[in-house]
């Protein structure tokens, strides 16, 4: 639900008295809709928390979610912020529902408002030139940027905050999915191929089943020039408990170290079912139309199973995925359908050496999000092709503004 008024977005204040009361009359036609708050396009906002304060208190108790956008590009030369981007996303959820909840408190409500994570991506703002552009094109080229290894290190590393965070924000959406900042391209006449960023994405979907656990890595430092300190090394799990089956995604966002992470399961011995990883070499590399399979997940043997767990080896900026499940069990089976169930306890013991991450592994949440459930990327052949230009339509005066990563509250 969103308001613009003339010469701009109306106060916070007035927008959710209104929000509140278009909700309102909306449920009188259909009581079962959802109905989301519009929140802030980016945590750099100057009116954030503020914004999402104002209009929470006025349409809380209507109101089922409130929205937050976000996209990440490396700026200037800090790289190691880049690869911590999902540092920042952690921050800016980790502050809206910081918000919902002292709204919530402050109201006295049982009610919980959850969030709609429904724009991120990664997005080079600094090579779109559009707005300078304004004349009409006839099928332009628009925001159609080429991906690299080190980009899907860092989407993958976005997924993991926003498994973490699944218990509050129960809707996310990649923009776009197609040419537009997207995992796939096309081209007129051409098969289409996937970006880099499809495989962490399309990995994620396919495994992260069941229920997330808590993850509370302890890792060596980095330092940003634009965020300061931060993790070297971000885990987070799920555990499918139909199956056993555990899942880790795991990054290094060190430019030069390799890791060594060391898990400890509890209760059964478990053994590797798949270790793949993007990364830790030729960072720049992206696919194409003429390499469209330039770059894919390879599969990693370096990993040992022990007796009560396992290790592996994190290459220097990289994101890796490792499933594990129970001995008995850890031949191929179909995936089951998932469920909300709670899991039990993983732990991580901390070896020796300065290099190494350690990790403890607790419950935190059952049942994944919509944007996981509704999933089905996979590894079959991509059938799209992009349509030829079709001529603009006629000019009557009217400006046609479309939706998409434009930067701005909605």
């Amino acid at each position: 639900m969103g308001l613009v008024v003339e010469g701009g977005l109306a106060f916070g204040t007035e927008y959710g008295r209104l929000a509140a009361e278009t909700g309102k009359a909306m449920r009188r036609i259909d009581p079962t809709i959802e109905l989301v708050a519009c929140g802030s396009s980016n945590v750099r906002m100057p009116t954030f928390g503020t914004w999402e304060a104002q209009v929470l208190d006025e349409a809380y108790d209507v109101v089922d979610y409130i929205s937050l956008h976000a996209y990440f590009e490396q700026h200037g030369d800090d790289r190691v912020g880049f690869l911590a981007s999902a540092q920042v996303m952690d921050s800016f959820i980790e502050g809206v529902v910081a918000t919902c909840d002292h709204i919530a408190a402050k109201r006295r409500s049982p009610r919980k408002v959850n969030l709609a994570f429904d724009e991120w991506n990664l997005w080079y703002e600094n090579r779109f030139t559009g707005q300078d552009e304004p004349e009409w094109a006839r099928a332009p080229r628009l925001i159609e940027d080429e991906y690299t290894v080190e980009d899907a290190v860092v989407l993958g590393n976005l997924l993991m905050s926003l498994l973490r965070h699944s218990d509050r924000v129960t809707i996310a959406c990649l923009a776009q999915l197609v040419n537009v900042i997207a995992p796939i391209r096309t081209e007129p006449d051409t098969g289409a191929w996937r970006q880099t960023i499809f495989h962490p994405f399309a990995l994620t979907a396919r495994h992260a089943v069941g229920e997330v656990l808590r993850v509370e890595p302890v890792s060596p430092l980095l330092h940003s020039t634009t965020l300061g300190d931060v993790a070297a090394v971000d885990v987070t799990a799920t555990r499918n408990p139909e199956t056993g089956e555990t899942t880790i995604f795991a990054v290094n966002r060190d430019e030069r170290q390799p890791a060594t992470l060391r898990l400890r399961t509890a209760g059964e011995e478990h053994e590797v079912v798949e270790h793949v990883l993007l990364g830790g070499q030729d960072l720049l590399a992206t696919n194409s139309r003429t390499a469209p399979r330039r770059v894919e997940p390879r599969s990693s043997t370096h990993h040992q199973v022990e007796p009560t767990g396992l290790s592996a080896q994190l290459p220097p900026v990289s994101w890796s995925m490792i499933r594990t499940a129970p001995r008995a069990v850890a031949a191929p089976y179909p995936r089951p359908a998932p469920g909300r169930r709670r899991g039990k306890d993983l732990e991580q013991a901390l070896p020796a050496g300065p290099r190494t991450p350690s990790c403890s592994f607790r419950p935190l949440h059952g049942g994944l999000t919509h944007w996981m459930r509704s999933t089905q990327m996979d590894d079959r052949p991509l059938v799209l092709r992009r349509q030829s230009p079709e001529p603009p339509p006629p000019s009557d005066g009217t400006t046609h503004v479309g939706g998409g990563p434009q930067g701005r509250r909605r």
